[in-house]
């Protein structure tokens, strides 16, 4: 397997990341602005500044086709920015919320975007042509806590969300004359705006971290707060679903999912390093990590190391670095994306985290 790609940008926290379609440009949100990167080599060169928030970005996502940049902020606003000749140009859009905003995630068509807040609700928002700026409309019901994660099923109609309530849910985003009516799916036919097409709530009702649609958009994933991954499958509108496996791990909570294929989820979190998953209606199993670290298992290292330790007593004055850790990231990852990927399946992702790296995977 080749090496990561590593790229140590700065000692800040990355709180999202995202890269444009031919994979050149890269944004991140640091603190309270999104810097972008353009790639020159082997290296990611800072280019530009967003700076429009007055409070720490939360979310930041680039569309594939048109190149437009979302963001969000803890300052309960969220921006549309577009290249002009003059530099980015940021367009305020009208979340109308009195909390922070949490994530944000452009719909695969492009044509909206649906934020997750503090405030119990998620706007959708969409572009008003005879107004000429971007409005929002509210997916309330049944959602009692903050949305701490969002994700777009393919079709760019349903949206699934996660709370810290302890519920993933699958939601309508439809949106009339935005939309065009979507194909009957294994979530519902007919959905008018705010449809709950399910809810799922997690066994401890920890934190839900991440949700995310399988590739075809019949299963969901959804990883919380007590190291536990659940896939559901669906059964069809209206019924209750064919299969719903909940995966527990001996490891820390994960943060960020993506389905590399059907039968293969990417999860990585507080351990320091991403896991695959594989699995099917069957079952799920956790498959091991991505990185290669040519070691044995960690707990014969615990064992050896006790050892160790009275060995090197007398070797004293000798320099060790035990600060590192043995994994590429030296701290929590917060988000994985897919970064490059081929009939279907995803071949390469992308993950940020705490420690300010950006790492590029192949799988």
């Amino acid at each position: 397997m080749a090496p990561p790609e590593v790229h140590h940008l700065f000692h800040h926290p990355i709180a999202d990341h995202s890269f444009s379609a031919d994979r050149q440009t890269l944004a991140v949100a640091r603190e309270n602005n999104v810097d972008l990167y353009q790639r020159q080599g082997g290296k990611f060169q800072l280019k530009d500044e967003l700076t429009g928030h007055d409070k720490t970005v939360t979310g930041v996502d680039i569309a594939p086709n048109t190149g437009k940049i979302v963001t969000c902020s803890q300052d309960r606003n969220a921006y549309v920015w577009e290249p002009s000749p003059q530099g980015w140009k940021p367009t305020l859009v009208l979340l109308r919320i009195n909390r922070a905003a949490t994530c944000v995630r452009w719909a695969p068509s492009e044509t909206k975007f649906a934020v997750g807040s503090g405030a119990r609700l998620i706007p959708v928002c969409y572009f008003e042509e005879e107004d000429n700026w971007w409005v929002s409309k509210h997916i309330k019901k049944p959602i009692r806590s903050t949305i701490t994660t969002v994700a777009w099923h393919p079709n760019s109609v349903l949206l699934a969300a996660g709370s810290t309530d302890g519920h993933a849910r699958v939601l309508s985003a439809f949106i009339k004359g935005v939309d065009a009516r979507p194909e009957p799916s294994a979530w519902g036919e007919r959905l008018p705006f705010n449809t709950v097409c399910g809810e799922f709530l997690n066994n401890t009702a920890g934190w839900i971290h991440s949700v995310a649609f399988s590739p075809s958009g019949n299963a969901l994933a959804f990883a919380a707060h007590d190291s536990t991954l659940t896939v559901v499958y669906p059964s069809g509108p209206e019924q209750p679903p064919r299969a719903v496996l909940s995966l527990s791990t001996q490891l820390l909570p994960f943060m960020s999912l993506v389905w590399s294929s059907e039968s293969e989820i990417i999860a990585a979190g507080y351990n320091c390093e991403a896991y695959r998953l594989q699995g099917s209606e069957q079952g799920w199993e956790l498959a091991g990590s991505i990185e290669s670290k040519g070691r044995p298992g960690v707990q014969d290292q615990r064992e050896e190391s006790a050892l160790n330790m009275f060995r090197q007593m007398d070797l004293k004055g000798k320099v060790t670095d035990d600060t590192k850790l043995k994994t590429v990231h030296q701290n929590t990852i917060s988000t994985i994306r897919s970064f490059e990927g081929s009939g279907g399946r995803v071949t390469k992702i992308s993950s940020t985290g705490v420690d300010g790296r950006v790492v590029i995977w192949s799988l």
